[in-house]
């Protein structure tokens, strides 16, 4: 099968190589169900074509069949360099296995050059010390990923020399490349309230202790039928007991349901993955199987139509979720998003706009330039469905979303109440006023004038901001 590449697709390829022309570690972003396995199989097949040698390296070993079949679809020989996998050195395409990599290369050969999928991963000592001996040794290395951003909040730009953006999440959805999606939040989310943190997200133990399990349970079953009756579903969980245990009781409900995890049986794997594909299964429960890179349409060698991701692990995240997300939102029906754990309340929506070179330099830049964030989301609250601002009158549901007019009590009616509409007036005329600053000084003043309590440090990250966009 020929590889056919939309479009965006070949303008971010063109865009990746004229950047390798410039600089020899360049990072592809693009966002979840964008394609980036097909345009990483496009350049390592072209590559091939020209007799340069290509690593495709993975940061999990679960990804390493899907990659190959995919690989195969293409008819792109490949061999890998990965435990327990067969090996070919003949052959110019090889995926590799980032733990196998880490402890093989002084007996290996650098390749011409390396496609690092998930490459937010980057920071870690084990891939900060393959992509340094990738670059002493003169290859040419490309970082694949929807989020540059590592968990700990760290950038990826003392790693990589160059981001290359993809389109926009809102603009595949236009384009039909990403379905469009609705989403819920029952009960507003999990209570992470006292959850310790270990390397920057939450205790998994910590979460599963404060969780009322038939409550939760009651809720994602209630939801699922109410919104995904019927639809393939995937299931996020904060630890494997979770998973199994909620993948039970789905059973026990009459919704067939399976638990996967890293430690499933291949075959056993393959088998059940094969029975979701046939709509004999509805939903996968798993933990961090499914968030990143594993491609279930390779593995069951078929389309598979994934239109419920059912969100029950509270995440300080922002790559873990949008990933998880992105399961539910390939081009098709609607997606249905059940966020159970609350995490659009941290978050955000899939489609908000993100200045990916802000956490490619990493999160304190982010904080800095992102004094105009948007809104939280508003939560119906009749069926729990989040709404961007500006908002509806009425959600579909027949609630009302905004609150009736309700003039204070002042002399004269001086004062009301301010409307949605009054605070995205208000936040337009802001921006505005910051925007015609067009140097620190009139920023700073603009800083006193608000009652800043350090306006010149504040109109210094503004302007810092600007530089980087």
């Amino acid at each position: 099968m020929q590889i056919q590449l939309r479009e965006d697709q070949e303008d971010l390829v063109s865009r990746t190589r004229a950047a390798l022309k410039r600089n020899r570690r360049v990072l592809l972003q693009s966002p979840t169900g964008s394609g980036k396995t097909v345009m990483a199989s496009y350049m390592a097949g072209q590559a091939a074509a020209r007799g340069a040698d290509t690593w495709f390296i993975c940061h999990r070993v679960e990804l390493l069949d899907g990659t190959s079949k995919t690989f195969a679809k293409f008819r792109i020989q490949h061999g890998f360099i990965a435990a327990g996998m067969p090996m070919d050195n003949r052959m110019l395409v090889q995926i590799c296995s980032i733990d196998t990599l880490k402890g093989r290369l002084q007996k290996l050969r650098a390749p011409r050059i390396a496609i690092i999928d998930e490459c937010h991963h980057g920071g870690a000592a084990g891939w900060a010390a393959v992509i340094k001996w990738l670059t002493d040794s003169g290859t040419l290395v490309i970082g694949l990923s929807a989020t540059p951003w590592r968990l700990d909040g760290g950038g990826l730009s003392e790693h990589f020399d160059e981001l290359i953006p993809g389109p926009t999440p809102a603009w595949l959805m236009q384009q039909g490349f990403l379905s469009d999606y609705r989403m819920w939040v029952p009960n507003g989310g999990m209570d992470v309230t006292g959850v310790g943190k270990r390397m920057g997200e939450y205790i998994a133990g910590d979460i599963e202790a404060k969780v009322d399990k038939p409550k939760l349970l009651g809720d994602c079953i209630t939801h699922y039928r109410q919104h995904g009756d019927g639809l393939l579903g995937i299931a996020f969980a904060p630890s494997l007991a979770f998973s199994q245990y909620m993948a039970d009781q789905f059973n026990a409900a009459g919704i067939p349901s399976a638990h996967l995890d890293g430690n499933t049986d291949k075959a056993e794997r393959r088998r059940v993955i094969q029975a979701y594909a046939d709509g004999q299964i509805k939903v996968l429960w798993n933990k961090g199987l499914f968030a990143e890179g594993f491609d279930i349409a390779s593995v069951a060698q078929r389309d598979v139509q994934v239109k419920v991701v059912i969100d029950c692990a509270p995440s300080t995240s922002l790559s873990q979720v949008l990933q998880r997300w992105g399961r539910g939102l390939r081009p098709g029906e609607t997606g249905r998003l059940l966020d159970h754990a609350g995490n659009s309340n941290r978050h955000g929506f899939p489609e908000d706009e993100r200045d990916w070179f802000e956490y490619w330099h990493g999160r304190a830049k982010v904080k800095a330039a992102n004094d105009n964030a948007p809104p939280p989301p508003v939560t119906c609250d009749g069926c729990f469905r989040q709404w961007k601002r500006p908002i509806p009158d009425k959600c579909d549901c027949g609630k009302l979303l905004r609150k009736e007019y309700k003039p204070l009590e002042v002399a004269d009616g001086e004062l009301k109440e301010a409307t949605a509409e009054d605070k995205r007036a208000t936040r337009v005329r802001l921006l505005a006023e910051q925007a015609a600053c067009k140097d620190l000084n009139a920023l700073a003043d603009l800083g006193r004038k608000r009652g800043y309590k350090n306006p010149i440090v504040w109109a210094g990250k503004v302007m810092g901001g600007r530089r980087r966009k």
